[in-house]
């Protein structure tokens, strides 16, 4: 998370009197005053994903709280003067916007007297990736933060048409369009084999998307299943479209070739004859080609009523997954990792807000997975046993984590197994593509959108624990379950794999409303979760 703090002027005159002095200072002490040494604008920090023709939300707020109604605030593009939304003097100024951002953004300011403000950027394009920053400035300060924004485009289903005989063997085209950035094309046989291309072009168009074309040859006996896929590089995403040819289309000796050629000559020889019949009823057979095209668009424009619907439902879908996760934050709360939770392989940071696995930890996950009795976790020092609680964490690019909460007062069973109902609640990832949630049960989840920062929140009376993609601001899974005592958070880094990625848990910070009151302190009482190399979870 990149943070800047506010800038404040210096007092200037050393030699003030002494009174003038106690006076000036007093005036800055009174309250309303920022202090350049506590306030810090705070953005998203890490990149944003975002997706070709769909909207992306910039949140900034001021941390601690203080009320930026008054303020300008100042959205731009790698430099200040390059503008994409400004706020004024309590109202919206769109005079300085730059062209390409005109009639695309909307600001959400429900919560601008608490300092926190949303604005939203509609139908992603993408030119619209780069560093994107907010700046919060009024008489007596000013700070900014940046990030960055990347654009993915997953594009059409690829199209394979038949072009004719050549060297030997037919020549297959297989094109798609609409992707970002530039995809990559794979030709495979039956046998999963790679095909080398006889041709390929990538080209693109005003609008910055990629289409690609690519054709191969099919020499014969490679009959059976050949395979043309597409991937996204940024979204680890591909479609694919398979085809069939059997050895009696390929050019060459063929047993059957003789047989067939024969089989075309008759067809040639009935289908004359059956053209010779059609045109001696060729009204009545119009008035009923009539007939079928008016149901033929009868269907067609019931299909698309349903379509309509089905369009509407995801989008009300989507906008209250995002509606529920706005509300969620409003209950934000400072958690922190408690060292002497944490697994000895464990590293947890100074500040209380990072976790990682140690050098230990990296050569226990070169052998058989240890049991979960052992597992490298940690938890926080926070304990809520009622009421409603909302944190977030920062899970990057790592290929394995799990997150969520566990029991605070489940009695200490040593190095014993335990069994799967044992008071933990975790979402978690295992190499790189297999999302999953996991209490007593495993339930496999996909995801839209990776995301590289999660939040939980947590509604004790309700009994649910629900998990939030931060990136999108979508719901992932949500808990329904009767907790029976106090909960805390739970990280889990897991070992280095060897990724490329070698990033820790990180707890983000966010406006927190309130102060909790920890409970009695009796961390000797808790425990390590179940083993997860139990068969009947299938999770190794």
């Amino acid at each position: 998370m990149m943070d800047v703090p506010v800038s404040l002027d210096p007092l200037q005159g050393a030699s003030l009197p002494c009174s003038l002095f106690f006076l000036t200072h007093l005036f800055l002490l009174q309250p309303g005053m920022l202090n350049s040494e506590e306030v810090q604008v705070v953005g998203p920090g890490e990149p944003i994903l975002a997706l070709v023709g769909e909207e992306v939300e910039f949140p900034c707020h001021l941390s601690p709280y203080v009320d930026a109604e008054h303020m300008e605030i100042r959205w731009f593009r790698s430099q200040a003067s390059n503008v994409v939304h400004l706020y004024q003097e309590r109202q919206e100024l769109f005079g300085l916007q730059m062209a390409e951002f005109q009639n695309r953004t909307t600001l959400i300011k429900d919560e601008i007297a608490d300092g926190s403000v949303i604005l939203q950027l509609h139908s992603v394009v993408p030119s619209d990736e780069g560093v994107y920053g907010c700046r919060f400035l009024s008489s007596d300060f000013s700070g900014d933060a940046v990030w960055q924004l990347e654009v993915a485009g997953l594009g059409s289903d690829p199209r394979i048409s038949l072009e004719g005989f050549k060297e030997g063997g037919i020549q297959l085209r297989c094109s798609s369009g609409g992707w970002y950035p530039e995809p990559k094309a794979q030709w495979r046989d039956h046998q999963g084999r790679c095909l080398p291309p006889e041709f390929e072009a990538i080209i693109q168009d005003t609008q910055g998307l990629f289409s690609l074309e690519t054709s191969v040859v099919v020499q014969g006996g490679a009959h059976s299943n050949v395979s043309c896929s597409i991937q996204n590089p940024l979204l680890a995403q591909k479609k694919e479209f398979v085809v069939q040819i059997a050895d009696v289309f390929l050019p060459g000796n063929s047993p059957w070739k003789g047989a067939f050629l024969g089989t075309l000559a008759g067809l040639a020889l009935l289908l004359a004859l059956l053209t010779t019949l059609a045109l001696s009823c060729f009204r009545k057979q119009r008035r009923h080609q009539e007939k079928l095209k008016k149901q033929a668009e009868e269907e067609k424009g019931k299909l698309t009523s349903e379509l309509e619907k089905l369009q509407t439902e995801l989008d009300w879908r989507r906008a209250e997954g995002q509606a529920e996760w706005r509300e969620a934050r409003q209950y934000a709360v400072d958690v922190t990792l408690d060292p002497a939770s944490a697994h000895p392989s464990l590293e947890i940071s100074e500040d209380g807000k990072s976790v990682w696995a140690g050098e230990g930890a990296q050569g226990a996950a070169a052998g058989a997975p240890p049991r979960f009795a052992e597992q490298t976790c940690a938890l926080g020092r926070e304990r809520f046993s009622a009421g409603r609680h909302y944190w977030e964490v920062h899970v990057g690019r790592r290929s394995r984590w799990f997150l969520g909460a566990c029991l605070a007062a489940v009695p200490r069973a040593g190095r014993a197994r335990l069994s799967p109902a044992g008071g933990y609640w975790l979402l978690g990832l295992w190499n790189g593509c297999e999302y999953f949630a996991l209490d007593a049960h495993r339930v496999a989840l996909s995801l839209r959108v990776p995301p590289r920062r999660v939040g939980v929140f947590l509604d004790h009376e309700a009994g649910r624990l629900s998990f939030f993609n931060v990136s999108d601001g979508s719901h992932i899974f949500t808990f329904a379950d009767t907790f029976s005592g106090a909960l805390c958070a739970y990280f889990r880094p897991r070992a280095h794999d060897g990724g490329e990625h070698r990033e820790p848990l990180t707890i983000c910070p966010l406006p927190v409303r309130g102060t909790w009151v920890p409970e009695e302190d009796d961390r000797d009482a808790w425990l390590q979760p179940y083993e997860l190399s139990d068969p009947a979870l299938g999770l190794w």
